[in-house]
């Protein structure tokens, strides 16, 4: 591997990890940063919308908010390097929690991968397509807050 393919490796882990982050955050400047301005995303694998970046945002926007935790996970990358493109396939796994009426919240996990088109840009590796494939999702189990947290009664 040669020094550029390092670099290039190491600047779309970075990326990667970004695009969590700004999920999770809420940071839609941030979650912009990490696409070109014609990206495409698909996340209706997972119940989502696909669209334009300015469309997915938007919605992203409007739906994160309901949810009081998040923790976007993106792991086990493979990327393969074309000169100024890539693609790379991750893991993800995305812990979300809903309130509810009894001091708790309903929390689920979503899990599956993301396909992505990547393009080296003036400004650094961006995702230009953006493809998520659900692998498995546990919506609806209960937490309760009582001092600690503790597992409670499995809801579906």
């Amino acid at each position: 591997m040669t020094p550029t393919e390092v670099a290039d490796r190491i600047e779309i882990d970075d990326l990667l990890t970004r695009y969590a982050t700004a999920v999770d955050a809420r940071d839609w400047a941030l979650y912009e940063s990490c696409f070109t301005p014609d990206a495409y995303i698909d996340y209706t694998a997972s119940g989502g919308i696909k669209g334009t970046l300015t469309e997915v945002r938007q919605w992203l926007a409007e739906v994160m908010p309901v949810f009081v935790m998040t923790q976007h996970l993106v792991t086990n990358r493979r990327v393969t390097l074309n000169g100024g493109t890539a693609t790379s396939r991750s893991y993800f796994f995305n812990p979300l929690g809903l309130p509810d009426t009894k001091r708790g919240m309903t929390l689920y996990f979503d899990g599956g991968y993301y396909n992505d088109n990547l393009v080296r840009t003036e400004d650094g590796w961006r995702i230009s397509q953006r493809i998520e494939e659900a692998a498995y999702s546990t919506r609806l189990n209960r937490l309760v807050v009582d001092g600690a947290w503790r597992r409670a009664k499995t809801t579906t």
